[in-house]
């Protein structure tokens, strides 16, 4: 199995008005995400943000759950978020990894995409890293699109009138399972 690890961008992404925006980082993210990709074996969880305050802000929530106070009163969340490294851009998380192949989600069918069962077939053959990269807001801007190997599939929604709304964090949740699930 390749290495796999996970991104979630909050610059550049896009807002309601398809505009390049920057979006704010969640706690929510931050730990669900990262539970997630623990549980699933992602070697890293990158958190990419542009703005030093709020990276700032993330390195003391993960900085509380792997070596403060959280980490004391409920230490099963450390290993999760000692997954967690916080950059300014996406360039940072792929030099971290040794120039992975970039694998991009989107609630949204458009270009080439690689199914679910091709990518986890991928994965079990050898080659480079895979970074996993999920955007928040209203989606990933076209800048990451085009520094992607592969753009996987939608989650499609089974619902008849066609709602499919997800959290990231439900989505990423759900691209581990379909990528790694034993």
């Amino acid at each position: 199995m390749r290495r796999v690890a996970v991104a979630l961008v909050h610059y550049p992404v896009l807002d309601r008005q398809k505009s390049v925006v920057t979006t704010a980082i969640t706690n929510l993210d931050l730990h669900d995400i990262a539970r997630s990709a623990h549980s699933y074996g992602l070697s890293d969880y990158f958190v990419i943000h542009p703005i030093a305050a709020q990276r700032e802000l993330a390195e003391r929530v993960r900085a509380h759950w792997v070596g403060g106070s959280g980490a004391r009163r409920i230490p099963d969340r450390s290993p999760a978020l000692e997954l967690l490294t916080i950059v300014p851009d996406l360039e940072d998380a792929i030099r971290a990894l040794g120039e992975p192949e970039v694998w991009t989600t989107s609630a949204a069918e458009r270009g080439e995409l690689l199914e679910y069962s091709a990518a986890r077939s991928r994965l079990l053959q050898p080659g480079p890293p895979v970074l996993l990269v999920f955007g928040t807001g209203w989606g990933l801007a076209d800048s990451v699109y085009e520094r992607a190997t592969h753009r996987l599939e939608a989650i499609r929604s089974p619902r008849p009138d066609g709602y499919n709304h997800l959290s990231v964090r439900a989505a990423a949740a759900i691209s581990f399972d379909r990528l790694l699930r034993p």
